[in-house]
């Protein structure tokens, strides 16, 4: 039986008497692309949390490849191949698009690669005319797609996505969504979003979430045709 790239078991996190997850059994093949969802106070920035080494489980596992990474301090889940990318971007404003990736990639490859690599990242993400504009000067939607060249240019197995879309014009989410789905040819990802017409965009398989479980599993489309979830998600009663 094939090994998971992640998987969690019975994790359990409780705040003094709040139950934030329940028992959560989530698992994600290697290049699987998931999109996580759920209401508000569902338990998402919870698991987001606990996958990243941010919050600690009161029981449970999660493996990442079989070895259990639960408990992990949060500067660990970097060097075991996990990248991060946050709703707000972590970037070096002072730099140009080019040093913010060069300073990625050359943590994992050799100097004589770096620069091949900086390359092939641009051109993934479609920023190679912006490779000198400094950071902090860009647009929000131009500096979400460098932080996604920067937790590429590690090239980690498994990426982790925190609404990915937010904030973002039509075109922008357009274009995030295509991204995401060429990045998922090379890496599993975990997507925690909202935006349901940006998930239909690019989920395969959902997992819903609701008070702290997980309550389905299934493709987009089921998934947004159950008059439980539209009950529970988006406020409509089952006729």
């Amino acid at each position: 039986m094939t090994t998971p790239l992640l998987e969690t078991r019975n994790l359990n996190v409780r705040f003094g008497g709040v139950h934030a997850t329940r028992d959560v059994n989530f698992i994600l093949a290697e290049k699987e692309l998931r999109c996580v969802i759920g209401p508000n106070g569902a338990g998402k920035s919870t698991f987001f949390k606990l996958l990243t080494g941010q919050i600690k489980p009161t029981s449970g596992e999660i493996l990442l490849r079989g070895t259990d990474i639960a408990g992990v301090q949060p500067h660990q889940p970097g060097r075991m191949g996990i990248g991060i990318k946050t709703q707000v971007p972590s970037l070096f404003n002072g730099l140009t698009v080019w040093e913010n990736i060069w300073l990625a990639a050359r943590r994992t490859h050799t100097f004589a690669d770096t620069e091949r690599v900086v390359l092939e990242v641009l051109d993934r993400i479609g920023m190679l005319r912006f490779r000198e504009t400094v950071v902090g000067v860009m647009a929000h939607g131009q500096r979400q797609w460098v932080e996604l060249g920067v937790v590429i240019a590690a090239d980690p197995p498994l990426i982790l996505l925190d609404d990915p879309a937010a904030g973002m014009s039509d075109s922008e989410v357009a274009r995030t969504a295509d991204l995401i789905v060429e990045i998922n040819r090379r890496h599993a990802m975990v997507v925690v979003e909202h935006d349901m017409s940006f998930i239909r965009r690019i989920a395969k398989k959902v997992t819903v979430l609701h008070q702290g479980a997980i309550i389905r599993e299934d493709v987009p489309e089921l998934i947004m045709s159950d008059p439980y979830i539209q009950q529970i998600y988006l406020g409509k009663k089952p006729q």
